[in-house]
């Protein structure tokens, strides 16, 4: 059996060679990775366990606390900031669980936009093809999984931030009911809808970080019979301008979740859509809240450059007025709670995570039309599980050139019994 310190070379060896060009990492923690990699060699010699993540290979998102260090959360303006006093509670859960963390991930900066590009520190082309864009925010996590330089990647999701780049580098990625994972340690954009979840190969992997992240027993998942099992198919405005190659995919998917003894039939929530819409005109949520997270520096002026796409959005969402902010997190309540009404008549939502697989970086850079575009249908469908308080997962599709992504949506709370789902769908599918 290959040991994991023999497993962390091979990795260690490909960044190497790619140094001069690195864009997926922007820190690798090499010699404490190889000292973790030891310990659970030698553990696993002596017959000694800590659980199913020890001497895995976790990468974390570059806005995660690490001791002693800056975070820097994508953004020149962290990068001098006070380091951190302690590592972020999620990068403490998984060091106790035997993983070896090789490194932080790029991403866009704070978090922001959907596209995965950063101005300063590069953006890592998509795993399938590197003239592709990744998919954001946590865009190297998703080409971490995708390449195979990481196992496992820990990201955060406020509009789809984990779902996104899952989907568009063919890999699993979760989004877990909001503060179901402590967030103390992870730089913020929203505190209404930050999730931090795992990206990997596989269901069971993500429900193996999942769990140890959140505090729970990290036991195997149990199949779900599909038999009986009633799928929600939300037809209407997250089903526009879909490319026909995504649908087709999506459509086969379904059938084969049918065959297996599933109940689909429609479920219409685009009068929740419209509301939420309306109630969140004068500023979406995370830009309202990532305002006063980025007030000091938004009111006095940058020192550095920041992407205009964040301080753009930012920067308008600064002068919405404090009642319209509260009128919109009022509304958002009543609609997650209509919502849960609705979803008593099925155990999951079914839906393409994305109408399309990834567009070039080329076209995005030359295009800000086409950028505003395409961001827009990257977040249309992954946001309504955040906005609406929900989980939700992205399984890879088969039968689509580019990776393209299944969502299933779950339940408010109702996380490990998506998780089930999502290993036995994923386990029809053959992906």
């Amino acid at each position: 059996m290959q040991s994991i310190r023999d497993r962390l070379e091979i990795i260690l060896s490909r960044l190497a060679n790619r140094a001069g060009d690195e864009r997926v990492y922007t820190k690798l923690y090499a010699e404490a990775a190889r000292a973790a990699a030891d310990a659970s060699d030698a553990r696993r010699k002596a017959g000694v366990s800590l659980g199913p993540l020890d001497g895995r290979i976790v990468s974390i998102k570059d806005l995660f606390d690490v001791a002693g260090e800056p975070t820097a959360a994508g953004s020149l303006i962290r990068a001098s900031a006070e380091p951190a006093a302690r590592d972020a509670v999620i990068v403490q859960r998984l060091r106790q669980a035997g993983a070896v963390i090789l490194g932080k991930t790029n991403m866009t900066e704070f978090a922001f936009t959907a596209i995965g590009d950063n101005l300063h520190y590069g953006t890592p082309g998509n795993a399938a093809d590197a003239g592709l864009i990744p998919g954001g925010s946590s865009s190297g996590a998703g080409v971490a999984v995708g390449e195979s330089t990481s196992e496992i990647s820990i990201g955060s999701d406020t509009g789809g931030s984990v779902r996104i780049p899952a989907s568009l580098n063919g890999v699993v990625g979760f989004k877990p009911t909001a503060r179901r994972v402590p967030l103390t340690g992870a730089f913020p954009l929203s505190m209404t809808l930050d999730s931090v979840g795992p990206l990997a190969r596989s269901v069971a992997d993500c429900a193996v970080a999942d769990a140890i992240m959140a505090r729970e027993e990290p036991a195997a998942l149990q199949p779900v019979s599909l038999a009986g099992l009633r799928i929600g198919i939300p037809r209407g405005i997250l089903f526009g301008e879909t490319q026909a190659e995504v649908a087709a995919a999506f459509e086969t998917c379904i059938d084969r979740i049918g065959l297996a003894g599933a109940r689909a039939a429609d479920l219409s929530i685009d009068d929740l859509i419209a509301e939420m819409r309306a109630a969140t005109r004068r500023g979406t949520i995370a830009s309202m809240e990532g305002a006063e997270v980025h007030a000091d520096w938004l009111t006095s002026g940058a020192s550095v450059p920041v992407d205009p796409h964040v301080t753009g959005p930012l920067t308008r969402a600064l002068a919405v007025p404090a009642s319209a902010y509260i009128r919109t997190i009022r509304r958002r309540g009543e609609l997650a709670a209509t919502m849960a009404e609705r979803l008593e008549a099925v155990d999951a939502l079914a839906l393409p995570t994305v109408p399309m697989v990834a567009p070039s970086i080329a076209a995005m850079t030359g295009d800000e039309a086409l950028r505003d575009r395409t961001e827009g249908l990257l977040l249309r469908n992954t946001q309504i599980a955040n906005q609406l308080d929900l989980c939700a997962i992205s399984l890879p599709m088969p039968g689509t050139k580019l990776p393209a992504g299944l969502m299933l949506v779950g339940k408010h709370g109702d996380d490990r019994r998506l998780l089930r789902i999502a290993a036995t769908v994923e386990a029809l599918l053959g992906t």
